[in-house]
């Protein structure tokens, strides 16, 4: 009977210790701060836990396991010893910062992978995954429903108490209302709904959406360019599926952690077996190896049975991340089993909250809901899947009634997201609202509209207005585009200047017709159209390698002189069809002359050595040699090219000025052939020049980003300069992609040339191990460019053979006070190619890149800049 009596006791006792919790809250010893995201676990039994923001945890006492680790990189590790009694245990964390000498080495964590259960467990869910995976069936389809909110975030009591502009107009305090995530009030500026079908044929494989339906209100109605914020928030906050290896978020690639590659990230720690919605689960939680890296915190709850199956994820951005904008980030990730016994992801809620200059321009909350409902795995209809594109948008997408809202709305809208509509015509009631908005349009769009709503035509852009160079001086223009609001097929685009210097007028006329009807601008994806262009204007040679209007405000500084120049007559006929599988076809005849201006002249070599003979009789004469354009004419060429891109994955978002690719990680590949034959519409040569270029970015984890491009191309016949291959130069301050930074106008000219840009963005994986620049959030910046070129015996205008030639041409150049030429444009070593190296900082102030750059070699030559600084606005995550 007593032993009896004891067995009870003894297993009484070992049930109270079972069930037995240990809590408490972990702060900073020195500042009192509560620290998140702190390891707290068993050392050497692979169950443990980490602090939530507030610094709070909470750990199941085991019987015999008496010693609890508290453990992170830069404090001290306590070991403290524990017992069934210890319910609550507070600690203050020591920093530990060991100082000899200016050394600075942190303890590290003791983790170890093997043997870990947690690991093991996680081993198990890797392999079992693709059980999960819908795409063994032959056929699936499913609805999705998914809103994106983007609000004002965190709107104090008091701002709305006391506020005028609350006072003023109420219709303000009316919208705001209460985040139920996060308790705080926020102010709903938007809210974007669509509804979506995916289809699935496993045999031959296809896979499409079908956008059923649209729902986009708020103050993105307001701008013409509207669709780019959700478009940029559905690039940004893109879906996320645990069960790929990496998925993408924020721009940048993630390991998931259940992935082989997540196992290597991730620390992980089994934290308890509790019940989810009935369902009996392992309950781990994870951290990245080092807190600063690009990985997620969070919590896995598996399956406690044979399959393995993730029951419900939840992720966290660590709040030393080095992540831009980001204050809180939380996704929820629910998973169930369908009738069919298919186990599918049914809810993905995420909600984050952003700041730059919070004090100034406030914080905000962009909250995405996501529902997948209505699986089927019956055969689908084979006509379902010839349709072309990936994403299919369905005509009535736009125009869907509240019943059928009604019907696929599967998240109630709040009320404040309820009445958007009148919320967007309060504020458009506001006196002087309608200027407050010009001026918003002209500094984010750079165009100002002629009318609102539904302007037919823009005005811009605003920063070519007035600019200045060498042949006009002082410059003006006036430029204009149409809309799809005048016509939803044929656009119009043209600009008038003048240039106070030269005293000509430049102009240029453009017509657009697009076969697929616009929704607002012709180069909305995907592009098919046919265009014609005729242009009169003063170029550079190197103007055709910057990506924005050659008289831009800003790139019109150079960083030396420029003083050679063509004025060039145009006229363009362009064809250019987009599939939506990233595949380009661009179909182009042109007819172009140029005329040399500036100190920029076209000779001969047979004019040069009439001119030498002129020189030389002047000379014997006694008389002082001076500057004559002898012999010097224009040239026309007439041609005829086609190229082809296949940039896979590639996404856009399309402004009013042009088109900007959102997403860099798609490979991209070119070829490109121009042909132009000598009679035909006037044209004075016959060559041909074939060009190809490959571009990549790769990602290595927390090292960053390294972007390659490589390119090459031949100018096959024997031409003059100007239709020789020059290297794509840039001139400007301002970074210029696919450029070099100091190679001059024209500086090598070469007829085979082979180009390689190699750049490596490290994150800050550098900056944020040093204690001052770590706060800054720093990310450091390094590259190469090189250039290997030659010039073929045919096309050198130095060899002697070449002396009296009447197609070759005298190399670029300018004539010193004594008569003497000094050559502008050079003959590159085949055996030594061009290199230049960068490295950079950026991501200063969250918004500013800046670059030095040296120049390794080819320094003697007398056009050479050694060195240079340049910068550019550009804000990632």
């Amino acid at each position: 009977m007593v032993k009896r009596l004891l067995l009870i006791m003894t297993f009484c006792i070992w049930a109270v210790g079972l069930c037995a919790q240990i809590h408490g809250v972990v702060i900073d010893s020195d500042t009192g701060d509560p620290i998140p995201y702190l390891n707290v676990y068993y050392d050497g039994k692979g169950v443990g836990t980490i602090t939530d923001i507030d610094g709070k945890y909470s750990i199941d006492y085991h019987p015999g396991w008496t010693k609890l680790t508290f453990s992170m990189v830069g404090y001290a590790t306590q070991v403290i010893t524990v017992s069934s009694k210890t319910t609550e245990l507070n600690i203050s964390m020591k920093s530990d910062l060991v100082l000899d000498e200016v050394i600075v080495k942190p303890k590290r964590e003791k983790y170890s992978r093997k043997n870990n259960p947690a690991v093991e467990l996680m081993k198990k869910v890797v392999a079992s995954k693709e059980k999960t995976n819908l795409e063994q069936n032959d056929y699936y389809h499913y609805n999705k429903y998914q809103k994106i909110t983007f609000a004002m975030n965190n709107i104090t009591t008091d701002s709305l108490r006391e506020s005028w502009l609350f006072k003023k107009y109420p219709f303000f305090r009316d919208q705001v209302e209460t985040c139920d995530v996060t308790g705080k009030n926020i102010l709903p500026l938007s809210v974007d709904e669509t509804v979506s079908e995916k289809i699935f044929r496993k045999n031959p494989r296809s896979e499409k959406t079908i956008i059923q339906g649209i729902n986009s209100t708020g103050v993105n109605e307001l701008f013409s360019t509207g669709d780019m914020l959700t478009t940029v928030l559905k690039d940004v906050f893109q879906d996320i599926d645990i069960y790929e290896d990496r998925f993408r978020f924020l721009q940048y690639p993630f390991d998931s952690p259940v992935s082989d590659a997540g196992i290597r990230f991730y620390k992980f720690y089994i934290m308890d077996t509790v019940y989810v919605e009935r369902d009996k689960c392992f309950h781990l939680s994870f951290v990245p190896n080092n807190s600063q890296d690009f990985g997620f915190t969070g919590h896995l709850y598996i399956l406690a049975d044979s399959t393995y199956r993730v029951k419900e994820c939840q992720l966290n951005l660590p709040k030393k991340t080095d992540i831009n904008f980001v204050d809180n980030m939380i996704i929820d990730q629910k998973f169930g089993e369908l009738p069919t016994g298919e186990w599918a992801l049914l809810e993905d809620d995420m909600l984050c909250e952003l700041s730059y200059l919070k004090k100034v321009l406030g914080s905000y909350l962009v909250r995405r809901t996501t529902r997948y409902f209505d699986f089927a795995f019956d055969p689908l209809p084979d006509k379902l899947f010839n349709k072309k594109g990936d994403e299919i948008k369905d005509v009535n997408a736009m125009m869907r009634d509240d019943k059928y809202w009604s019907q696929y709305r599967q998240e109630d809208l709040t009320q404040s997201e309820n009445r958007m509509s009148s919320f967007v015509d309060d504020l458009t009631k506001i006196k002087g609202f309608k200027y407050i908005m010009f001026v918003l349009k002209a500094f984010i769009e750079n165009f100002v509209e002629t009318s609102t709503p539904d302007s037919k035509v823009d005005i811009g852009p605003i920063n070519t207005m007035i600019t200045s160079n060498y042949i006009d001086g002082l410059r003006l223009r006036a430029s204009a585009q149409t809309t799809a609001n005048l016509n939803p097929h044929l656009f119009l685009k043209g600009y008038y200047a003048y240039g106070f210097k030269d005293q000509k007028s430049k102009y240029m006329g453009e017509v657009e017709y697009s076969f697929d009807k616009k929704e607002y601008l012709p180069r909305e994806f995907p592009k098919h159209s046919l265009t014609f262009t005729y242009q009169y204007d003063n170029m550079l040679p190197s103007d055709k390698f910057i990506n924005t209007d050659k008289d831009n405000v800003f790139t019109s500084l150079k960083v030396c002189t420029v003083d050679q120049y063509n004025y060039e007559r145009k006229a363009t006929i362009k064809y250019e069809r987009e599939r939506e599988f990233g595949f380009k076809t661009t179909a182009m005849i042109r007819y172009a002359n140029y005329e040399p201006c500036g100190e920029l002249f076209y000779r001969t070599m047979a004019g040069e050595s009439s001119l030498q003979t002129f020189i030389a009789e002047q000379q014997l004469s006694g008389q002082k040699w001076v500057h004559s354009p002898f012999n010097t004419h224009d040239i026309t060429v007439a041609e005829a090219s086609v190229a082809f891109r296949y940039a896979p994955g590639e996404t856009f978002v399309n402004t009013k000025q042009r088109r900007l690719p959102i997403n860099l990680d798609a490979p991209v590949f070119t070829l490109q052939h121009t042909l132009a034959l000598k009679g035909v519409l006037g044209g004075d040569y016959t060559y041909n020049v074939t060009e190809a270029s490959v571009y990549k970015r790769f990602w290595f984890s927390s090292w960053g980003n390294v972007d390659a491009r490589l390119k090459g191309g031949i100018q096959w016949n024997k031409v003059p300069f100007p239709l020789l291959i020059m290297p794509a130069a840039n001139l400007s301050y301002i970074i210029q992609d696919e450029t070099f930074n100091l190679i001059n106008n024209m500086e090598f000219l070469n007829d085979r040339y082979a180009s390689l840009d190699v750049s490596w963005n490290m994150q800050g994986k550098l900056f944020n191990r040093i204690p001052l620049l770590k706060k800054l959030k720093w990310r450091e910046f390094i590259g190469v460019k090189c250039l290997w070129g030659t010039l073929t015996d045919k096309n050198n205008p130095f060899l002697e053979q070449n002396r009296n030639d009447d197609i070759l041409m005298k190399f670029p150049g300018h004539y010193d006070y004594n008569g003497e030429y000094r050559y502008s444009s050079n003959v590159m070593d085949p055996k030594k190619p061009y290199v230049e190296i960068t490295a950079g900082i950026h991501n200063i102030f969250k918004l500013l890149h800046v670059e030095y750059v040296r120049r390794l070699n080819y320094n003697n030559l007398p056009t050479a800049n050694k060195w240079g600084i340049r910068f550019m606005i550009r804000t990632v995550f």
